[in-house]
């Protein structure tokens, strides 16, 4: 471990100097590169040096006990030694956390695609619901959402919106909403004031860029139509909607929410690399024998990573087996509590995972 540290301090030593490089200074685009990648490695740095410094503290304090005769002095040196000890015990758990794995996809900006599971219209308008959910988290944030495509229906709800969140770790953080989400509640329509049950599936990809997955033209096939609101009104006297289909997958994106072709196809592009990036990984974690987290299902109830039931005014997350009672406020974005603790199961599962290892 201590070899794999001072290749780290070595690096990020180099990575500073390199950055007062006047021609380093001069190109904004590696000097961005650069600053990435000290920033990055700037806590694990800080956690070593803290840690050397520690450790040489605790050897100057034991000798200092070794030759010292007075007992008031020795109490001292024993108690400074004892919070030297614990402060070394927590530099090294943490030197440990540093060391895991990174999700290479963590800073990324991400797509969110939420469709409208089991449940017909009441479905739809739970969709609308968590994507509210997202924007308000997002906004928390001080993150940008954009939405790439939208299929409304008639009184307010989704069949299916995807849309674009930009902001530094938003990935990070959101990549633990993706798979079905369960509500329980009287719907709107129901007359009887009985309680239903209906999904919605979410899914959180990684923004990709063209020169990440390649997409050779001949793999896809373009197709143009009008563009159309909820109930199949035309909202676009021009062919300006965008349908792509990328041909070896099947995988089939449409966009049609700007008045521009080019912008749909843009966008259409945007979540098709996304969608093609994911099926890679899945495709990659199978071969090493990973375990398949599969992100979006089926859509049916039983498959759910969480609770929203309205009677009770209660959310659960079954991943972590946590309940919380304030279902308005998570629905609108108060969503760190759930993923603080996701992160803190994910990062407690690698750590037993590379100790037993």
């Amino acid at each position: 471990m201590y070899e794999k540290l001072e290749q780290v301090e070595k690096r990020y030593e180099k990575l500073q100097q390199e950055m007062t490089d006047p021609e380093v200074v001069g190109n904004h685009q590696r000097m961005s590169e650069l600053a990435r990648e000290a920033a990055e490695l700037e806590p694990l740095v800080s956690a070593y040096r803290e840690y050397r410094s520690v450790k040489e503290q605790v050897r100057e304090t034991k000798e200092l006990l070794e030759h010292e005769s007075d007992p008031e002095m020795q109490d001292l040196a024993e108690s400074e030694l004892e919070e030297l000890r614990s402060r070394l015990a927590e530099l090294e758990e943490r030197i440990h956390e540093l060391l895991l794995p990174k999700d290479p996809n963590d800073q990324r900006d991400v797509i969110v695609e939420i469709r409208a599971g089991t449940g017909g219209e009441e479905a739809a308008l739970f969709a609308a619901d968590l994507y509210r959910m997202y924007t308000r988290y997002a906004e928390s944030k001080g993150w940008k959402t954009t939405v790439m495509s939208a299929n409304e229906t008639g009184i307010g709800g989704f069949k299916e919106i995807i849309f674009e969140v930009k902001g530094k770790g938003a990935y990070s953080r959101l990549k633990y909403e993706s798979g079905v989400h369960r509500v329980q509640r009287v719907p709107q329509t129901e007359s009887q004031g009985r309680i239903h049950t209906s999904t919605a599936t979410v899914a959180v990809l990684p923004k990709m860029e063209d020169v990440e997955v390649e997409i050779k033209p001949e793999e896809i096939r373009i197709d143009v139509f009008r563009a159309t609101g909820p109930g199949g009104q035309s909202v676009n006297t021009t062919d300006s909607a965008v349908r792509i289909t990328h041909l070896p997958t099947g995988i089939v994106v449409s966009c049609q929410d700007e008045k521009s072709q080019l912008k749909n196809r843009a966008k259409a592009m945007t979540i098709l690399r996304s969608r093609l990036y994911a099926l890679e990984e899945e495709k990659r974690r199978r071969e090493l024998g990973e375990k398949r987290l599969s992100q979006i299902g089926t859509g049916e109830r039983s498959e759910k990573i969480r609770t929203y039931n309205f009677p009770q005014n209660r959310v659960t997350d079954h991943r972590i087996g946590k309940t919380v009672y304030r279902l308005q406020e998570i629905l609108d974005g108060d969503l760190d509590e759930f993923i603080d603790e996701l992160a803190a199961k994910e990062k407690a599962d690698l750590l037993a995972s590379e100790k037993s290892g």
